[in-house]
């Protein structure tokens, strides 16, 4: 069959039909297109005629289904302004909105949270991990304060501790010649005298101050605050003493002790902040972003990590560090060029 034939049949079945419906009027040859859809319905509901006159039967019960929907409109409306339920629920750190969940839903979980937790602050949750450190550190100073104005029946000296393990600064000189030549455990021994040192010499400035200033709030907290990078920093000379520090860690140690011996505070404070904090486009410790491989992923390694991130210990003593940086930079001035945050000295 050609293309010509197949049209005509087309064109005759659409004739028939049309003709079938009984729209075209006398002695025209056009219809309404109107016209053929009211007759297509009236043939569909003779079609389906129970189902129509159900319909028509039965209206009561569409218009009570109707009624019903606003009553239950209005008791799940909730009593409270959806901006008042957003900001309770930020206070309590909890979401403004599961997912699938209505704002009378929101509303319901709101007010059992508040009945649950009647005690819960609102003034925010702002950066609670830094806001607990600090609280540690305030009450551990706060410990040391008082119990060097109370001490055991009030006779406590307002000296500091102090150990001595035979250092000098010939010593150090030397030293400084052989840090960093590739040998981890001697690397180890030169940074736990130093450190150690550091510390001895930084106590026995403390002890040389008058004893009116000793007794002050001021000098009272400046003898809290080195008890306090002791107690830090012995977890640290336990590792560097058994040589169980982590290689990533040593390596920035010995970068830093070696500036600080140097008496190149600047770039010493620069490895410290690698360190703490990190260089690395993704710093919390994420190595492998996909399954395909990336331009900067060779730059992921572990000694881009911050490792002040890892854990509680190793916080404390990374920030007891940075105190002896300070230190140091008292002991051994230098010139203001390769200083941190330089201070003229009393003359």
């Amino acid at each position: 069959m050609d293309f010509k034939a197949l049209l005509q049949a087309e064109i005759n079945r659409k004739r028939q039909k049309i003709e079938s419906k009984d729209v075209l009027a006398p002695n025209k040859k056009y219809f309404k297109r109107g016209d053929l859809a009211a007759k297509e319905e009236e043939d569909y509901w003779k079609r389906h005629k129970r189902v129509h006159d159900d319909t028509i039967r039965y209206p009561e019960i569409k218009k009570e289904t109707k009624t019903d929907t606003p009553e239950q409109t209005e008791e799940k409306t909730p009593q409270m302004l959806r901006k008042e339920v957003i900001r309770r629920l930020r206070d309590r750190n909890e979401p403004i909105r599961l997912f699938g969940e209505s704002d009378y839903e929101c509303y319901l979980r709101l007010k059992k949270l508040e009945t649950d937790e009647p005690d819960a602050r609102e003034e925010g949750f702002r950066n609670e991990f830094k806001a607990a450190m600090d609280k540690v550190d305030e009450d551990y100073l706060k410990e040391m304060v008082e119990a060097a104005t109370s001490g055991e029946g009030g006779k406590r000296s307002n000296d500091v501790s102090i150990k001595d393990d035979g250092t000098t600064v010939e010593d150090i000189q030397t030293m400084k010649e052989e840090i960093g030549k590739g040998d981890s455990e001697k690397n180890c021994d030169i940074i736990l005298r130093f450190l150690k040192y550091l510390l001895k010499m930084w106590g026995q400035n403390l002890n040389q101050r008058p004893e009116e200033e000793k007794r002050t709030l001021k000098g009272k907290e400046a003898s809290a605050i080195h008890t306090q990078t002791v107690s830090y920093l012995k977890p640290l000379f336990r590792k560097l003493k058994h040589k169980t520090i982590d290689e990533d860690i040593l390596d920035a140690m010995v970068i830093i002790v070696y500036h600080l011996m140097h008496r190149d505070y600047l770039k010493a404070n620069d490895a410290y902040l690698e360190m703490a904090i990190g260089n690395s486009p993704w710093p919390i410790g994420v190595t492998m972003v996909g399954i395909h491989a990336r331009t900067g992923r060779e730059k992921i390694s572990s000694r881009h990590i911050a490792h002040v991130l890892n854990d509680e210990t190793q916080r404390k003593y990374i920030q007891a560090l940075k105190r002896l940086m300070t230190q140091c930079q008292k002991i051994f001035p230098t010139d203001p060029s390769f200083s941190v945050n330089y201070e003229r000295p009393n003359s």
